[in-house]
C-alpha cells in the first residue's frame, strides 16, 4: 500500500495510476489523513441475455386485466 499527499499525487498522478492499474493499492491523503483510495475501475462484462429462459414459469389467468369486484363503485 502506498500513502502520500494531495500534492505529491497531483504531481505524479499517471505513476499513481499506472500503479492501481497493477494492483497496488494507493492513498491519497490530506496532511496525513487518508481521504481517498485510488482503484482501478473494471467493467463487468455484460453477458448475452437469452430469449425465453422464463418461458411457462409465469402464469396469468385470463381475466387478469379486468376490473377488481372492489373498485366496481369507482367505475364510470
Amino acid at each position: 500500500m502506498t500513502q502520500v499527499n494531495i500534492h505529491v499525487a497531483k504531481a505524479h498522478l499517471s505513476d499513481l495510476i499506472q500503479k492501481a492499474l497493477l494492483g497496488e493499492e494507493i492513498i491519497i491523503a490530506r496532511d496525513n489523513k487518508p481521504m481517498v483510495k485510488l482503484v482501478p475501475f473494471l467493467p463487468t462484462e455484460k453477458k448475452q441475455r437469452r430469449i425465453g429462459l422464463a418461458k411457462n414459469l409465469v402464469f396469468m389467468t385470463p381475466d387478469f386485466d379486468e376490473p377488481l369486484e372492489d373498485f366496481q363503485d369507482y367505475e364510470k
